[in-house]
């Protein structure tokens, strides 16, 4: 019973690795002595089985980027949604994203912290926006019109 292994390790990273060939592989980590999972020893076994978890690891990796990456653009698509930007329209949004006080570049090349910055910087302003109007209904009339008139002078500015 000592010498007998369980090989539910190797299967279920060969079902993770979707090119890959089991004879194929047990030929290569035996030098070409067999293609039996059986007669492979424990240690050819052990450095193929920590090998194909390498690559799986590696795999999931990237999806976990990928993931995270389309996450983030998600959120800033909505975020310009929101904005009533047309996002069926990628024209529209590069031109948004290249803005040099959004993010400087098209939004494909955004990386996931660019589009968390964007994401970050319209929920500041929407915030700031609550804020104001919060102001704006504890002013005096005369205090309103004073505020109207800077905004408007700061928007000639910018």
């Amino acid at each position: 019973m000592a010498g007998e292994r369980n090989y539910a390790r190797f299967y279920m990273l060969l079902k993770q690795l979707p090119h890959a060939d089991k004879d194929t592989l047990v030929w290569q980590y035996t030098q070409g002595r067999t293609k039996s999972l059986r007669e492979a020893s424990k240690w050819e076994y052990d450095v193929m089985c920590r090998d194909m978890e390498r690559v799986v690891n590696i795999g999931n990796k990237v999806a976990l980027k990928q993931t995270a990456l389309r996450k983030a653009r998600s959120g800033v698509l909505h975020q310009l949604q929101i904005y009533g930007l047309d996002t069926t329209d990628w024209a529209t949004v590069d031109a948004f994203c290249k803005n040099p006080r959004i993010a400087g570049k098209p939004f494909r090349k955004l990386t996931i912290e660019d589009l968390n910055q964007v994401n970050k910087n319209k929920s500041n302003n929407q915030k700031q926006k609550k804020k104001m109007d919060k102001v704006k209904v504890e002013m005096t009339a005369e205090e309103q019109a004073r505020f109207a008139q800077f905004k408007a002078e700061e928007e000639k500015e910018s």
